[in-house]
């Protein structure tokens, strides 16, 4: 979402490179390029005005700092007003002194406010807590029927009551139910209108007095822009909301509602949605969302959604597997498997520092290569997944692969030679730095840089070639 502001913030950071020190005179085009910058990702005007007048107030009165330059200096004041604006910090669900923990789920019709309530309970589930979804929406065709279908694919349950009856009274039941059964939350689904209305609103306050929640979220698009914190403190002023859970943040969108939703409704952003899939939901932190717009990365979200798809025992079997030099095609396959339950490969890499600016056209290309190789690993042979040597000692294995595939020869052999100086560097890496070779992370990341398989481009892309004839060796490859 955030890579043209990334793209106009970096090209804002030249215009003070070369400089000796911030000053009022040199400072100006690069505050210019900054306000031009925000204003284009449809941040709010207000928030503009406010956030470069900081900006200009903290670098004019910053000394310079020993080995730093003015422009890194700027950098980390710009990056200190993102994370200022966005909140500071993040702001964890509310949780109730006796279970079970009411949240109610509000916002307009398209926002995603059902599937948000489905990852919500995902995520809660995750934490160890035990959840009742309840469905009141009666209005929108198949509503419930989504929330049941969910319910069911994340094993969650879900309290209904029909189309037929009064929603409030649902809710007031789904609170009873959620008692009885003892679960530790109970999230309420309530029905949203194409627009606000005095009868939507009408509704939702009467739920809201009848269950009283510890926790009101809205649910908006960050397809909308500025518009969504506009619908926040509407909301908020109307109803009295705790936060916000911005969905779409995946999306083509400008970003700009993420940067003004605190500062224009006063209220928190608790989750972002980052794609369709029921898990991709996660709490917001102003701190690492400022990171990636600034083309800095986030490690901590990396090693946390790492953390969701490694288990330890196989980190240190991978480890000793990686310092004896034993990592095979069978664990490489593993780890590309890892990397797509992580997410998609851009979302992972953006997460990298340094990895940020990778072009959508390189993106692409690297998942085509990620596809080609697990082709050819899935022609390969039991023997041959775990000893790789066979195909680097054998042409006739490497023909076979590549017939199996539909790729040619040339395909496998850059393949094999790729996998072989990525374990030998993976090895000596390993042996310099302990961790290096966990699974999804680091040098242990199919993919990750220019010789490594998956990624470093093959020398002929078409099918079924006719292979050239080839000296005998791996030395000829």
């Amino acid at each position: 979402m955030f890579d043209a502001l990334a793209d106009r913030l970096d090209d804002a950071w030249k215009k003070i490179r070369g400089q000796d020190k911030i000053s009022k005179s040199n400072i100006q085009d690069t505050l210019n390029e900054v306000r031009r910058a925000l204003l284009s990702a449809d941040v709010n005007l207000q928030v503009v005005k406010v956030f470069v007048a900081d900006v200009e107030k903290k670098a004019l009165g910053e000394g310079v700092i020993s080995g730093v330059n003015p422009g890194q200096q700027f950098i980390k004041i710009v990056y200190d007003e993102l994370v200022k604006v966005m909140g500071e910090s993040n702001v964890p669900l509310a949780q109730a002194d006796k279970p079970p923990t009411v949240i109610l789920m509000a916002g307009l019709q398209g926002t995603g406010k059902t599937t948000a309530t489905a990852k919500l309970a995902l995520y809660l589930r995750k934490q160890k807590r035990s959840c009742l979804m309840v469905g009141t929406d009666v209005y929108r065709p198949a509503a419930i029927d989504q929330l049941l279908t969910l319910g069911k694919q994340i094993d969650v349950p879900v309290f209904e009551m029909g189309t037929d009856a009064d929603p409030v009274e649902i809710a007031r039941q789904g609170i009873e139910k959620g008692k009885e059964l003892g679960v530790d939350t109970v999230i309420v689904d309530t029905a949203g209108r194409l627009q606000i209305d005095n009868e939507m609103m009408g509704e939702l306050s009467r739920i809201k007095e009848t269950i009283q929640p510890d926790d009101t979220l809205l649910v908006v698009d960050a397809m909308t822009g500025q518009e969504a914190a506009n619908l926040t403190y509407t909301f908020h002023d109307q109803i009295g909301i705790t936060g916000a859970i911005l969905t779409k943040l995946d999306g083509d969108s400008r970003g700009g509602a993420a940067l003004s939703v605190r500062q224009v409704s006063g209220q928190p952003i608790k989750f972002v949605g980052v794609g369709e899939k029921v898990e991709a939901l996660e709490p917001f932190y102003p701190d690492r969302l400022a990171s990636r717009i600034l083309n800095m990365g986030d490690i901590l979200t990396l090693v946390e959604k790492a953390q969701e798809e490694i288990d330890l025992a196989d980190v240190e079997k991978m480890q000793s597997k990686i310092m004896e030099a034993k990592f095979d095609f069978n664990d490489f396959i593993k780890q590309m498997r890892l990397l797509k339950n992580m997410g998609s490969l851009g979302g992972v890499l953006k997460l990298i520092p340094g990895m940020g600016k990778i072009s959508g056209a390189d993106l692409a290309k690297g998942e085509t290569q990620l596809k080609r190789t697990e082709s050819m690993i899935s022609s390969m042979t039991k023997a041959e997944k775990a000893e790789p040597d066979l195909l680097a000692q054998s042409p006739s294995r490497r023909r076979r692969v590549a017939k199996g595939s539909g790729f040619n020869e040339k395909d496998v052999s850059k393949l094999v030679q790729d996998f072989t100086k990525m374990r030998s560097m993976m090895q000596n890496m390993g042996r310099g730095m302990p961790g290096m070779g966990m699974p999804g992370m680091g040098m242990g990341m199919p993919g990750m840089g220019g010789g490594m398989p998956g990624m470093g481009g093959y020398p002929d892309q078409g099918r079924r070639k006719k292979p050239k004839k080839k000296k005998k060796g791996f030395g000829s490859l």
